[in-house]
């Protein structure tokens, strides 16, 4: 079977695919508990993925994706793992990573701080010597970095991946995975002209095969309203509408009602026609994930917001799914990480090792199609 694991780390993310033929791909990471502070009930983000790596008799991990360049999704990092580009992050005891995958802005953003100038630096490290990285977007976005670099771009097309395409080296068939990519992407104008929207997260379907039956996970990253609408328009004129439908979907920025519409709502957010679109796109049993601090009462000025939450709430009930926040799971008071298996029968979701006991939810995702 197949896992995704969600870690309680407060307003941040990073969730764990581990595959049935044994691949380990970390999506995001952002160790955010204070150590210093023994009420905080934040997991410790490197133990937990120390421990995942050894359990799988490993010092390495497949792909490490980070989504965009906020510290919520990268904090922590350059003190876990083992960076190429400069020997004081090069250790036995770092993990090493054989790929990551960043959004071109991570290359070209100049206004980077703290832990994303180490990650900006790794990056470029690694696709100047063409080695472990893939870059999602064009090529061409990036003409001027590598003008400035003295490098022929044409010869690093093979380290790009664009929006409408499966990252290259996973098979459905024979890895039991794959990576449709929405995001970052382009628009043409009317006159025919591109328009980078290179700015944008991460954001892809992900794919997991077991035996015949194949369920889809959506990683979205802090996606706004106003890219769910153009990732829609483009999906749509493409005809893949399957590729937006999911079984699992990890929400974008912590529950924040602008991922939804420009407005909050008194009770529930509202979202856009193109969002409601999208989040219909479930099947029986889905389970969304609010990667966020427990869902507030109150009205908040930053997420989670409890407008959206309703929303979300709401919208399960008619897939008969569950809406879930990685800080509420499985209560305030002691939040642990998130497991979801997939299996030949369907998803379900299990509490992790790290409590009691064993937890199966009495909601099993049925089979769909």
């Amino acid at each position: 079977m197949h896992k995704v694991t969600f870690y309680p780390i407060g307003n941040a993310d990073c969730c764990l695919i581990e595959t049935e033929q044994g691949k380990l791909i970390l999506v995001d990471y952002a160790n955010m508990r204070d150590q210093n502070d023994d009420a905080d009930v934040r997991i410790d983000l490197e133990n937990a993925i120390r421990n995942k790596v050894e359990a799988a008799k490993r010092n390495d991990i497949d792909v490490q994706v980070f989504t965009h360049g906020d510290n919520d999704h990268y904090k922590g990092f350059s003190e876990l793992f083992y960076l190429e580009h400069a020997a004081k992050y090069q250790s036995d005891e770092r993990i090493k990573l054989n790929e990551i995958w960043v959004p071109a802005a991570i290359i070209s953003d100049g206004d980077l701080e703290d832990e994303g100038k180490i990650l900006r630096a790794e990056a470029r490290y690694r696709l100047k010597n063409k080695k472990g990285i893939r870059v999602f977007s064009r090529p061409e976005t990036l003409k001027s970095w590598f003008d400035n670099e003295g490098l022929d771009i044409n010869e690093y097309s093979d380290f790009f991946v664009d929006a409408g395409k499966l990252v290259p080296g996973f098979d459905l068939q024979t890895d039991g995975i794959e990576f449709f990519v929405h995001s970052p992407f382009a628009l043409r104008q009317d006159d025919g002209t591109l328009v980078e929207r290179n700015e944008c997260s991460i954001v892809m379907q992900v794919c997991l095969r077991n035996a015949e039956h194949i369920s889809k996970l959506m990683l979205s990253a802090d996606t706004t309203w106003e890219a769910w609408e153009e990732i829609v328009n483009i999906t749509k004129y493409h005809m893949n509408n399957f590729r937006l439908n999911y079984d699992a979907f990890k929400l974008p920025h912590h529950c924040s009602y602008l991922s939804l519409s420009d407005e909050k709502g008194s009770e529930k957010t509202k979202p856009k026609e193109n969002v409601d679109w999208i989040f219909n796109q479930a099947n029986p049993g889905a389970k969304i994930v609010a990667t966020s601090d427990p869902i507030p009462c109150g009205d908040t000025d930053q997420p989670p917001h409890r407008q959206a939450a309703n929303y979300y709430k709401d919208l399960m009930k008619n897939f008969d799914g569950e809406f879930i926040v990685t800080m509420e799971f499985p209560k305030v008071s002691k939040p642990e990480p998130i497991e979801l298996t997939f299996e030949e029968s369907g998803m379900t979701l299990i509490k992790s090792s790290y409590g009691a006991g064993p937890y199966i939810s009495s909601k099993k995702s049925p089979r769909a199609g």
